[in-house]
């Protein structure tokens, strides 16, 4: 029966084609950006000041490709 699908109609390859590979867990932007704690990201989620995140049941997840747009944001704002 999975020989029968191809790229069109399997749904894995479309998700592949839009999705990440892993989302980020609040623990890996604490230590990308070398934080105190993962209380600094919950706080930034609270205040609207971080990287936009998604709630996947109860866990909180990043896309790497917003995290990066994110920080290069900041980048940018402070060489202004």
């Amino acid at each position: 029966m999975t020989a029968l699908r191809n790229q069109s109609t399997d749904p894995r390859a479309v998700l592949r084609g839009g999705l990440p590979e892993r989302y980020l867990t609040p623990e890996d932007l604490v230590t990308m950006f070398s934080l105190p704690s993962v209380e600094t990201v919950y706080a930034w989620r609270r205040k609207r000041l971080g990287p936009p995140a998604i709630r996947i049941g109860k866990y909180l997840r990043y896309d790497p490709a917003a995290v990066h747009a994110w920080a290069q944001q900041q980048t940018d704002h402070d060489a202004a």
